[in-house]
């Protein structure tokens, strides 16, 4: 009895779904015909494709993977490295070691993709100098970002200048990192660069300006759905602490 109330119930819910999304009518035939072989078809056929291609939802399903799986990137890398001591190679495990948090290693291995590589891949300059920032080496990181030649504006701009604007921070240059946090933050996608120049205002005890970007960021999450959240869930979940924390000091 149970499985033939939750067989209706699945039947009735994939009708719905047909009806309220304009899907073609013969669907409603299979879905009470087959029952839930048709309600399957229909899910794996016409439902799930439609979101596979969907980049929040890859990125949630990416999300998911490297918690079941973290090192699976880094090994793929190491494996690629073991077939061919290329510098795209090694700039692929760089890439995998500095997102498991391993800067180290990925210095090392953007090191010698460099040096294996032409001598002008400015792209792996700028991580390079990312990986040392967040080693602590900022004025290194920094000397090599002005040796990146300028591009166009854009989003490689925008991360470029908000790189720049945590560097001048780090080195104590606040009135030029402010401006440049200020500038990029109106640009780039995403919540980034805003959390990342409000952890730089509570620092510097500029409470207010630090409140007013948060409750941004916050205005600005309330629009996306859950999926598109969990890709930065560490970062909003940051934000919406410090923002407590700003609302109950001032209240």
């Amino acid at each position: 009895m149970i499985w033939l109330v939750t067989s209706i119930c699945i039947q009735i819910i994939c009708a719905v779904h047909v009806i309220r999304t304009g899907r073609n009518q013969i669907w409603m035939l299979f879905i009470f015909l087959f029952s839930l072989l048709g309600c399957f078809a229909y899910l794996m056929l016409e439902v799930m494709p439609a979101y596979w291609g969907n980049r929040h939802l890859r990125t949630a399903r990416a999300q998911v993977a490297g918690k079941v799986d973290p090192e699976r990137d880094v090994r793929r890398a190491q494996r690629d490295l073991e077939l061919a001591d290329t510098a795209a190679n090694h700039i692929a495990l760089g890439d995998a070691q500095a997102a498991r948090g391993r800067y180290a290693e990925a210095e090392a291995a953007y090191r010698k993709g460099l040096a294996l590589g032409p001598g002008n891949d400015w792209g792996t300059q700028v991580k390079l100098a990312q990986v040392l920032f967040e080693r602590g080496s900022g004025r290194e990181a920094l000397t090599l970002l002005d040796g990146v030649p300028e591009v166009s504006r854009g989003s490689e701009w925008d991360r470029r200048g908000l790189l720049r604007a945590r560097l001048l921070a780090d080195l104590g240059r606040d009135a030029e990192a402010r401006a440049l946090f200020e500038d990029v933050m109106s640009r780039i996608a995403g919540e980034e660069a805003r959390c990342h120049y409000a952890a730089f205002l509570i620092e510097r005890n500029d409470r207010v300006r630090a409140r007013q970007v948060l409750e941004e960021v916050e205005q600005r999450a309330r629009r996306l759905d859950r999926t598109q959240r969990v890709a930065q869930a560490d970062m909003y979940r940051w934000a919406g602490e410090k923002l407590a924390e700003l609302r109950r000091a001032s209240a």
